[in-house]
């Protein structure tokens, strides 16, 4: 009987294996080509999604995108452990510490010391830029996002995105006016047109109700309601890379609004490129700082926060945001001012840079969370193991125990080893009988 040959699968070539490595390299990175995109159509294109452009991305994505971001958090999120985060008041007050008190007084720094060294190519309005983009508060979207793909704690992240943003509509306008006081060398960026602020409180409030809260509350009602089926929706659809996606749209946004308003060609590209350099440095800056806060080295593991929460004080405590930013610029410059443009610019690089870095840092965080939670599971399994050796010890010394009672026990009633009948008895011997 001859022999079936099995046919030997074929080896792929090795420039179709180089090719499919480089391909499903690009699809994992599909966030930072799509920026570039996003950048590039900004570039090209600015009044396609400039504010008050073609399709109205005032309206269409600083609103609508963001309602989607946090309607998906809403459906994502239990209930429960919102408002169990809403009470971690330890880690609201170290994030919004750093995010009021420590940011903006080392923007205020490095915004000093470049001015005064007297660098002729620095435009000057660049550091009044500098030193609003350090006094505005976490930004309201990307937080959420980074925080989610981190396995950070996602429901902190959000209540510290509602909480920064609602102190920085009351907080940001006062810092800013005192870091650009009389004796602080920044009086010149002290603005005339100081209009009433209340307009961008009013602001400020609508887009964190209409944006944020209602899209939350509405995501919280839907997951109630139908549990089941909200679970089914967010995995069968991947509902958390729609979050990203939107990430983009804002970019292209911001991006599209600098472009179409020319301040980018006016100054000159030394203030752009240490703006760039400026802006990464200080991001990483603030993360470090918001990671000692959160584990200073000196204190006891206990007074830690746990590494899920970390990771929301670092995404959160180190980002800024434009959607508080630039209105602000705008009420106290007036929105046809060139003055606008300029102070824009580190804003609005800066948005782009943090969510770029972080897309970067992401990956590490999460391996640094998934390394803990492995290590706990082996410790469970390690203590049930310890726990089960002991029970198995005990089970059989009771065992022997048992025996050995019923060994006594047999020998003492005098039962026939023998017949092994219980009822038969075997009498003792007596020579008197004989």
């Amino acid at each position: 009987m001859a022999m079936e040959t099995v046919p030997e699968k074929k080896e792929k070539p090795k420039a179709v294996k180089l090719l499919l490595k480089v391909f499903w390299f690009l699809v994992s990175e599909w966030f930072v080509i799509g920026m570039g995109v996003f950048v590039a159509l900004a570039y090209k294109f600015p009044s396609v999604a400039k504010n008050h452009g073609h399709i109205r991305a005032d309206i269409s994505i600083q609103y609508g995108a963001v309602a989607i971001i946090f309607l998906v958090s809403g459906l994502n999120i239990p209930r429960q452990k919102l408002i169990t985060q809403a009470a971690n008041w330890q880690a609201h007050i170290v994030t919004q510490a750093i995010s009021f008190l420590v940011t903006p007084a080392i923007a205020f720094g490095f915004a000093s010391a470049i001015r005064i060294a007297h660098n002729a190519d620095i435009n000057q309005w660049i550091l009044i830029g500098i030193i609003i983009t350090g006094c505005t508060p976490t930004t309201v979207s990307s937080n959420v996002v980074m925080t989610r793909e981190a396995k950070g704690n996602e429901s902190l992240s959000l209540i510290e995105v509602s909480v920064g943003n609602i102190l920085g509509a009351f907080i940001t306008p006062a810092l800013v006016q005192m870091f650009l006081g009389k004796h602080t060398g920044f009086a010149y960026g002290n603005p005339t047109n100081d209009i009433s602020l209340q307009s961008l409180y009013a602001r400020v409030m609508k887009q964190l109700g209409i944006a944020v809260f209602i899209p939350l509350f509405v995501g919280q009602v839907i997951q109630f309601i139908f549990p089941t089926q909200t679970k089914w929706v967010l995995a069968k659809f991947k509902l958390a890379k729609l979050g990203s996606f939107c990430l983009l749209l804002l970019i292209w946004s911001s991006f599209s609004t600098s472009f179409a308003s020319g301040a980018f060609e006016t100054v000159s590209h030394a203030s752009v490129i240490m703006v760039c350099f400026l802006n990464v440095g200080l991001y990483l800056l603030f993360t470090v700082i918001c990671f000692l806060a959160a584990r200073c080295p000196g204190l006891p593991a206990k007074f830690h926060f746990s590494r899920p929460d970390t990771v929301a004080i670092m995404l959160c405590g180190a980002a800024k945001t434009v959607a508080l930013g630039v209105p602000l610029i705008n009420a106290q410059y007036g929105s046809t001012s060139e003055k606008v443009g300029f102070a824009s610019i580190p804003l609005v690089l800066y948005q782009g840079e943090q969510i770029l870095v972080a897309q970067v840092l992401v990956p590490i965080f999460r391996r640094w969370i998934e390394r803990e939670a492995a290590a706990k599971k082996l410790q469970e399994q390690a203590d049930l193991e310890s726990k089960k050796a002991p029970v198995e010890e005990l089970s059989a010394d009771t065992q022997a125990a048992s025996e050995e009672k019923h060994q006594e026990s047999t020998s003492a009633s005098g039962y026939s080893s023998e017949s092994g009948d219980p009822s038969v008895v075997v009498a003792p011997y007596s020579t008197e009988s004989k």
